[in-house]
């Protein structure tokens, strides 16, 4: 086995987190898709595959180091929103949230001398930079353009 309890235990939670997160966008890209927004909603769709696309590359870790993968059951998104700012807002503090769990996950593997985690892990360092980065600047532009003028943000996400 390549892997110790506590990481394979803390991965098991991250795949759930994955999928929580996707299941979270694609009720954002709903609530935009509800209002007409096409290219916000197509932004979220996006995220989420994105999300999904993650738990597996957690999944097939686990997998390959012969852990033992356990799904966690799942919580319900949030569904109901009352501003295109309180979407992304939410999705900016998930981001930021998630960047914490890869860096536990990451002392996990320093902490063990886990250097195949290590690198595996890296990856996902580096790719919440750009998910939060983009999530924040989504919301700066939310905050701009307010609720009533998001055509205006439809138009900055068409270029």
């Amino acid at each position: 086995m390549l892997i110790t309890k506590k990481l394979n235990d803390a991965l098991n939670a991250q795949i759930g987190r994955e999928m929580e997160a996707s299941n979270q966008y694609l009720q954002i890209a709903a609530y935009f898709e509800g209002r007409y927004l096409k290219k916000l909603s197509e932004l979220f769709f996006k995220q989420a595959a994105e999300e999904q696309e993650h738990a597996l590359k957690f999944l097939r870790y686990v997998n390959e180091t012969n852990g033992k993968l356990v799904l966690p059951a799942l919580a319900a998104p949030k569904a109901d929103f009352t501003s295109a700012e309180e979407a992304v807002a939410l999705s900016l503090k998930w981001e930021q949230d998630v960047t914490g769990y890869i860096y536990e996950l990451m002392e996990i593997a320093e902490s063990t001398k886990d250097y195949i985690a290590r690198e595996f892990l890296a990856w996902f360092v580096t790719e919440q930079l750009e998910e939060v980065s983009s999530m924040d600047t989504l919301l700066g532009v939310i905050k701009n353009v307010g609720d009533k003028n998001l055509i205006m943000a439809e138009a900055y996400l068409s270029h």
